[in-house]
């Protein structure tokens, strides 16, 4: 099946357009047929795109001033067309990520009009990521009408499983129950492909894997995954919790919204935007939320080394958590940009780890930039490995998973 997967954040629209069989345990078999994405919407976007065999990527400035646009774009620059109609490139189903499920929707679901008004009645959990889905999804049927099967795929599906001691927050538990409010968890997708690929390089079957995943990124989360399913992940109710992130504080005392707001003479909504935008590695170093030029400056610049020797604190003191949640792992997987790309802050995380049997190799550690790569040293107990993330494919196996009726 070829799966067009969308992916519309506030200001952009990620897509790829994939081949697949629909087979979790083989999804890096599937062909990435076109990559792209429309940066910055408006009268002014960018459209850029990689055709598979077709040589270097295309970047042009198009006019997009809104999803249902940008949509619309995609869909006639790359000539697709579904099954029946004509135009040089078929697709068989649409996809589209869907940051927040609550507790409506743990598992990938086909979008019908009763689906779509679900999702909607959601957007208070994440009222920065699921409009702009919605957004996608209204364009999408728009577009194509009934003629294409449409999923939605839910970043926070596969964290369904947390048992109820990690999903429960100790507030008054009426509260909880009237406002929905526990632990959602977030990068599912990318916590799930970690999983499936070390399943396939270990040769263990995923239901009997135990890990510990660290995606790190410019939003950072671990995830504690025994017998292949989610059991603890540092984000909760909303992204924010957790780990140091690019822009993010992770966790902090909780007075200290309404301390802020008391000092700073603003509202709890303010502090708040400053906790998801001004803090974390930009906050810290008071230059950047680039992982790459804080650790070009690690050795001369105090507040750079400060961001990211916190940032590397936070996840060591998670995975610690995490061995002992699981009672110790298989492995340690490290995923997103800067985990797949920054083979000082893996070692940072992993240095003083081997009380419990992880140990890295410098010299493998250090050649896997952005490459599928075993780090462990040869008598680490407990293995280490880069795998890059590939949330696409999760959602284009799940979409084609709910069709199976379409070959």
């Amino acid at each position: 099946m070829n799966i067009l997967v969308l992916n519309c954040g506030s200001s952009s629209i990620k897509f790829q357009l994939i081949e697949t069989a629909g087979d979790l345990a083989a999804i890096a078999q599937d062909r990435k047929l076109i990559v792209g994405a429309i940066d910055r919407l408006g009268e002014h976007a960018t459209f850029k795109r990689k055709v598979s065999g077709e040589g270097s990527a295309t970047n042009e400035k198009i006019a997009a001033p809104d999803h249902e646009i940008g949509v619309r774009e995609i869909i006639q620059r790359l000539d697709l067309t579904m099954s029946g109609d004509s135009g040089v490139r078929r697709i068989d189903a649409v996809a589209h990520r869907v940051v927040h499920g609550g507790n409506l929707f743990t598992a990938a679901t086909v979008i019908d009009d009763a689906t779509l008004a679900r999702i909607e009645s959601l957007d208070d959990l994440a009222p920065l990521h699921n409009p702009a889905a919605v957004s996608g999804i209204h364009a999408a049927r728009k577009i194509f009408g009934n003629r294409a099967p449409m999923a939605a795929v839910f970043d926070t599906a596969f964290h369904h499983t947390l048992p109820e001691t990690a999903a429960t927050y100790a507030i008054p538990y009426d509260l909880s129950a009237k406002h929905g409010i526990r632990r959602y968890g977030f990068h599912g997708m990318a916590h799930q492909y970690s999983m499936l690929r070390y399943a396939v390089l270990s040769g263990a079957p995923p239901e009997q894997v135990k890990l510990v995943t660290l995606h790190l990124g410019n939003g950072s989360s671990a995830c504690a995954i025994r017998d292949g399913r989610s059991m603890e992940t540092s984000m909760g109710f909303t992204p924010l919790e957790g780990l140091v992130m690019g822009t993010r504080s992770g966790d902090l005392d909780p007075a200290l919204v309404s301390f802020l707001a008391r000092k700073e003479n603003v509202d709890a909504a303010e502090v708040e935007r400053w906790l998801n935008h001004r803090s974390g590695l930009l906050g810290l170093s008071g230059r950047s939320n680039d992982m790459r030029e804080l650790l070009s400056r690690y050795n001369n610049d105090v507040r750079a080394r400060l961001a990211i020797d916190v940032f590397c604190y936070r996840a060591r003191k998670y995975l610690g958590a995490y061995l002992a949640v699981l009672g110790g792992a298989d492995a340690v997987v490290f995923s997103g940009g800067i985990g797949e790309n920054a083979p000082p802050v893996r070692q940072s995380i992993c240095r003083g780890m081997e009380w419990c049997g992880l140990r890295l190799d410098k010299d493998k550690n250090n050649g896997a930039v952005g490459v599928e790569a075993a780090i462990g040293a040869t008598d680490s107990r407990i293995g280490a490995y880069v795998i890059p993330s590939d949330e696409e494919a999760i959602i284009a196996a799940e979409t084609a998973r709910l069709f199976p009726q379409i070959t």
